[in-house]
């Protein structure tokens, strides 16, 4: 990664900063105060690995070198060292999602909030990649970008309804992936042939009482959901505009919370 200070006037090493940084965000430091508190205390575990000869930078100073920090450069390594440490294995599952960055709106309008799309190898529980949201855009602009910094090969990728779009579909199979995908009303022609397919195996498993049953004693509520799936997709007309459909499935839920 290169260096956007003057080298003349450096104090603390670059690589020091970010592995001083990268060490303290994952044991749970969550500010810049955090990060140069944990060096002080972990100061002969970090010099095990990095020199640190001036010492640990101050939290202004470390603050002030990861803002100019080239972020495209910071995330290409990230997510090769990721792959590094997390080799996903054939059949894990990638769940990709996007979420608004808890404070990151602009406090005196509360506008300019932060989107981020990650993807989460749920076997291994590290986010592999992530991607911002562009400001004027949506998440689905932003998956295309995220699929390509990931190698997913027999991997089963899961995005919920905003990733349910063909060419998404067509990307994670030309990955040598699997996908599942969440329909709902964004692809009315879709939606309302798998409803039609499987609504009479949905009906005789509530009518013959064949539920899956999940109780939350705590919040005094019961949950009960039908499930059923199809490998038949030949009879859907929808399903052959989407790469490599096999599977088509339905989940149906429903709760009772104390007496309603």
């Amino acid at each position: 990664m290169d260096d956007p200070r003057q080298q003349g006037k450096v104090v603390h090493k670059l690589f020091d900063i970010i592995f001083l940084a990268v060490s303290a965000v994952i044991s749970g430091c969550q500010g810049w105060e955090d990060i140069e508190d944990f060096g002080h205390d972990r100061l002969d575990w970090l010099r095990k690995y990095v020199p640190l000869e001036q010492g640990i930078p101050r939290h202004d100073t470390i603050a002030r070198v990861m803002s100019r920090i080239d972020m495209t450069q910071f995330q290409d390594s990230f997510s090769s060292w990721m792959k590094d440490c997390s080799k996903l294995t054939q059949g894990d599952v990638v769940a990709i999602d996007g979420k608004r960055l808890k404070g990151s709106f602009n406090q005196s309008d509360r506008r300019d909030v932060l989107y981020m799309v990650s993807a989460f190898a749920c076997e291994n529980g590290v986010v592999l990649a992530q991607c911002p949201v562009d400001k004027k855009s949506n998440e689905i602009t932003a998956l295309p970008e995220l699929l390509e910094l990931l190698e997913i090969k027999g991997c089963l990728v899961t995005i919920d309804a905003m990733g349910c779009q063909k060419s998404i579909a067509e990307t994670i199979v030309d990955k040598q992936a699997d996908y599942l995908l969440a329909v709902k009303a964004n692809h009315k022609g879709l939606l309302s042939q798998i409803e039609n397919a499987l609504l009479p195996e949905v009906t005789r498993q509530a009518s013959e009482g064949v539920l899956f049953n999940e109780a939350d004693y705590h919040k005094n509520r019961e949950e009960f959901r039908c499930c059923a799936v199809s490998h038949n997709v030949s009879d859907l007309s929808e399903t052959s505009n989407w790469k490599d459909a096999k599977t088509v499935g339905v989940i149906v839920s429903y709760r009772k919370e104390k007496t309603k």
